[in-house]
């Protein structure tokens, strides 16, 4: 039975809105001007047949490839032109293709945030910008943690603080952030459990997290086509150890690179679509994911004018 429960937790899940990089996020900078509404839904599809146990990558024959599904519907609000407000919650569905495992499947963490612009500074052609953004998180329903790797989230109560900086030459430009995430302890359905030594508890606690993105491309008006880098660090945990199941409390580490597309429909310019590809090129304690997304999300203006 160990080598049922010998794959990584599904990488990430809780963040997995942030790292598909959907329009006006935390993530980015781009801004909804004063009494503009951007909302939408979106799709989006990953799954891995390889993870990392510690350093050590490899396959599980008795799970096959782990299949994640996630309908999320998300939106920003400008308050001000320098002050955007977002909220988003996501439906997840989880699957194995091989094994005795069930896959779950219910609604995930709802996420609250805001983002704010410092500053912008204009040189002819050159525009040097910076951003602070935070979020909050929290699970919206009593969804089981301790059946990984095929639970939908860690259950966690979240916040993460972010600052951006973006350079931008006529239609090209690069952006960089890094962030913070502190996470709540979670329960488990258990008065006992071991990680590198026994606790007579159902509270775990759960380490906190750095990240950082970097990003590139073109910009205009419409059209956004970038490239993107993304690292998560996890400040903590423990490896998964051999004959042993994996644990929500692990070090949790990986690096994506992918590809982020934002387009507006050439017959009703309030309404665009959103793309996105990715894969994980390096890990510790995580699925060897890649994935897909794509969204449709439309403009709204409550102003007078």
């Amino acid at each position: 039975m160990n080598y049922l429960y010998k794959a990584i937790i599904i990488s990430i899940i809780t963040t997995t809105c942030s790292n598909a990089l959907q329009a006006q996020t935390d993530i980015d900078v781009n801004m909804m001007q004063k009494k503009e509404l951007c909302a939408g839904v979106e799709y989006s599809y990953h799954s891995w047949n390889k993870y990392w146990e510690a350093d050590f990558k490899r396959p599980n024959l008795n799970l096959g490839t782990v299949r994640t599904q996630m309908y999320a519907a998300m939106g920003t609000y400008g308050v001000t032109n320098k002050l955007n407000i977002m909220a988003g919650v996501p439906f997840v569905t989880t699957k194995a293709s091989a094994g005795q495992l069930k896959g779950l499947q219910g609604w995930q963490d709802v996420m609250i945030g805001a983002k704010y612009k410092l500053f912008q500074k204009t040189l002819k052609q050159h525009t040097l910008s910076g951003y602070v953004s935070a979020k909050f998180t929290a699970p919206t329903t009593n969804y089981v943690v301790d059946y990984l790797p095929l639970n939908i989230g860690l259950k966690a109560t979240t916040i993460t603080s972010r600052a951006l900086v973006d350079y931008q030459i006529k239609k090209w430009f690069t952006t960089a952030s890094a962030a913070y995430v502190w996470r709540s302890n979670i329960r488990l359905d258990r008065n006992s459990y071991y990680t590198t030594t026994m606790h007579y508890t159902n509270e775990v606690a759960m380490p906190n997290a750095f990240t950082y993105n970097i990003r590139a491309g073109y910009r205009n008006k419409g059209l956004i086509a970038e490239v993107f880098y993304n690292n998560w660090i996890t400040q903590g945990g423990f490896d998964i150890t051999k004959n042993n199941m994996p644990f929500p409390s692990n070090r949790m580490n990986n690096s994506m690179v992918g590809l982020h597309v934002f387009y507006p429909l050439w017959f009703q310019k309030k309404l665009s679509i959103v793309g996105n590809a990715y894969t994980t090129i390096t890990g510790r304690n995580v699925g060897q994911t890649n994935g897909l997304s794509i969204g449709l999300f439309y403009l709204a203006n409550f102003s007078k004018k």
